[in-house]
């Protein structure tokens, strides 16, 4: 399926794509879960657990050219992203309004900023400026290390990356985030650290 950006450009899924080479169909329990899916089960027990309701939110697409080789079924061969897309995730907790990005690099020692669009930083910004609590979620590929690394921290570097910087030391992240050690239940339990946030 052939899927296009507003402005026409075709999309193109860089990891896990079906070009890619497979040798081994190697199972490891759920290490090979993306920090998507991890977050994902995780709201799932929040919700379950009367903790939290908070969502992925769906990307708008416009489905423009469908192919029925079956009366019963359809393949969607072109579609197009209807809009930018805001951040990942939103909802409620403890009567605050939540939002948040989930996001993973490859990068050992930093954060690229090329990962975030100044779109969903102004609309952080704005839900900051409603007293809501924002943040992202960082993964760091290489070592499996997550850190929730609050909204301040991510707009300091933005707003001076004209100086130079495009990325966002990891030690900065560390030092002004929270490493979040995974667990059993949550897998992700990055809500005790939304409390700190909230406590500030």
């Amino acid at each position: 399926m052939a899927i296009h950006y507003p402005n026409g450009k075709s999309y193109l899924k860089k990891i896990g794509s079906s070009n890619t080479k497979r040798t081994k169909n190697i199972v490891y329990g759920k290490r090979g879960m993306s920090l998507e899916d991890e977050i994902n089960e995780s709201n799932k027990y929040y919700l379950e657990s009367g903790i939290a309701v908070i969502h992925k939110k769906p990307t708008p697409v416009q489905i423009v050219d469908v192919f029925y080789p079956k009366r019963s079924a359809a393949v969607i061969k072109k579609a197009y992203f209807k809009q930018a897309s805001t951040t990942d995730y939103n909802g409620v907790y403890q009567g605050k309004y939540i939002d948040f990005e989930a996001k993973e690099t490859k990068n050992k020692t930093s954060f690229p900023l090329s990962n975030f669009h100044e779109h969903q930083i102004n609309h952080m910004k704005a839900c900051c400026k409603q007293d809501g609590v924002c943040f992202t979620i960082v993964k760091f590929v290489a070592d499996a290390q997550i850190f929730l690394m609050p909204s301040e921290t991510l707009f300091y570097y933005w707003d001076r990356q004209n100086n130079g910087r495009k990325s966002i030391p990891k030690e900065v992240i560390a030092q002004d985030g929270f490493e979040i050690a995974y667990e059993l239940q949550p897998r992700i339990p990055y809500l005790k650290y939304v409390d700190r946030l909230i406590n500030k």
